[in-house]
């Protein structure tokens, strides 16, 4: 049985299953089975982006304020950036806690 032209297997895939293609999970909201998501008080932030800087994904962007948070699509709720921050400005909460 032929597999038709578009699916991709095991076989198809890199050595290692290695991500070949940059950025090829912004195409998809990741963060939809996040268990803890962040929460800010922006009245601590030092606005140094070292959240940013160690998010894995990186869903962290600056806004127009110039505080640092996530992209909740994608922020997959790791709690790197609560645990980084030196001021403590991101805690972390369970999702259901919206």
């Amino acid at each position: 049985m032929a597999k038709p032209e578009h699916e991709i297997t095991w076989r198809d895939l890199a050595v290692g299953c290695v991500v070949t293609e940059a950025g090829s999970a912004s195409g998809y909201r990741t963060g939809d089975w996040r268990s803890q998501r962040p929460t800010y008080d922006f009245n601590k932030c030092l606005t140094c982006g070292i959240c940013a800087l160690f998010c894995p994904e990186p869903c962290i962007h600056q806004n127009q304020e110039g505080h640092f948070e996530a992209d909740l699509f994608y922020c997959k709720g790791c709690g790197i950036c609560a645990r980084e921050c030196p001021t403590g400005v991101i805690t972390m909460v369970a999702e259901e806690e919206q």
